[in-house]
């Protein structure tokens, strides 16, 4: 496993990041969900990502029990706030103060840490000032139950007025948590940019495309029994946008690339985000123990330029590559 400086600051974090969204506390058993956790361990996975509206703060639940026992400071855990939890009330989601302080003491209980190493805004709040916001996250800093904070799926604007206070605040903003892969590139053209003016890492999310560059799904065939695809709970929503002939035919090139390379086409697509300088880390989730160390296998793997052309060749213009994706695919208001 090889390790990366989370944004400007001096914490280190795995290149794999075994998250916890789709799985824990809902698709898969808790027993197998521990099992999973404890293999991410094996293979040299330091990093654990989850959020507190994952499975409505159960997957919150179970990433604690399976880090219980383990060396916390070996250990580097993400969690996040904005989305609904709890019974939905109106001060249940968003970025208020109130919700960010309850929120956070929550988040604790459930992972039984006394503290956090990275405290994310899962999204942008559009109805809360950002002064507001970044007031209360660096109280949750000062009161050691955060080191550092980051964002999720905020734009360049976005992270550069949030940067400018937590700056202001003394606090460092150090991470953004994109969607980003091979075939989703959204955040390249502005968001990249100003992450690297502004000393912030990403650490992203979906760098397989919801398991679509791992080369399951195949053009013209029936979706594989038990895939995210055949399942409503677990992100078939989200995975479908790319089950189109076109687009799986395009991923099937892939394969001689990853052929060349002695990987497979799920190693293909983590190393191929790893080759951008500012990630920082992919996350990856599993429902069997043994996917773990597949994917470790991804770290290190360099990518010769001219492969990385092919690539590209190979994709065309299937990529989506529009900046402005970010913000329409953002939320307009709190959930309810």
């Amino acid at each position: 496993m090889k390790y990366r400086y989370l944004g400007n600051s001096g914490l280190k974090i795995s290149e794999i990041c075994y998250g916890n969204w789709l799985t824990h506390g809902s698709q898969i058993e808790n027993e197998t969900a521990i099992k999973c956790v404890h293999a991410a361990l094996d293979a040299g996975i330091t990093s654990f990502d989850t959020a507190d509206v994952y499975a409505n703060t159960a997957a919150e639940t179970v990433l604690g029990e399976a880090l219980e026992g383990h060396r916390r400071e070996s250990l580097e855990i993400f969690t996040k706030v904005y989305g609904r939890t709890g019974p939905g009330g109106p001060n249940d989601s968003g970025l208020s103060r109130k919700h960010i302080l309850e929120a956070i003491n929550g988040s604790l209980k459930r992972l039984r840490t006394d503290h956090v190493d990275l405290y994310q805004a899962h999204r942008y709040d559009t109805e809360t000032p950002l002064e507001e916001t970044m007031q209360a996250f660096a109280d949750v800093v000062r009161a050691g139950k955060a080191l550092y904070i980051g964002v999720s799926e905020w734009t360049a604007d976005q992270l550069r007025a949030g940067h400018a206070l937590a700056a202001e605040l003394g606090v460092q903003l150090v991470s953004n948590q994109p969607q980003y892969s091979m075939l989703w590139r959204v955040i390249e053209d502005e968001v990249v940019p100003a992450s690297e003016e502004l000393g912030i890492s990403q650490v992203v999310w979906s760098p397989m495309a919801q398991g679509v560059l791992s080369g399951k799904y195949l053009p013209g065939a029936p979706l594989p029994e038990g895939s995210r695809a055949t399942d409503p709970n677990g992100g078939a929503n989200m995975v479908k946008r790319f089950l189109n002939d076109e687009t799986l035919t395009r991923v099937a090139a892939l394969r001689p690339i990853a052929d060349e390379l002695g990987i497979t086409q799920a190693q293909l697509a983590l190393a191929w985000v790893l080759q951008n300088r500012n990630v920082a880390c992919a996350i990856v989730g599993a429902s069997r123990p043994e996917q773990l160390a597949h994917n470790v296998a991804a770290s290190g793997v360099e990518i010769p330029a001219e492969l990385l052309t092919r690539i590209d060749e190979a994709l065309g213009s299937i990529v989506e590559r529009d900046p402005a994706r970010t913000l329409l695919d953002g939320p307009t208001k709190r959930p309810t």
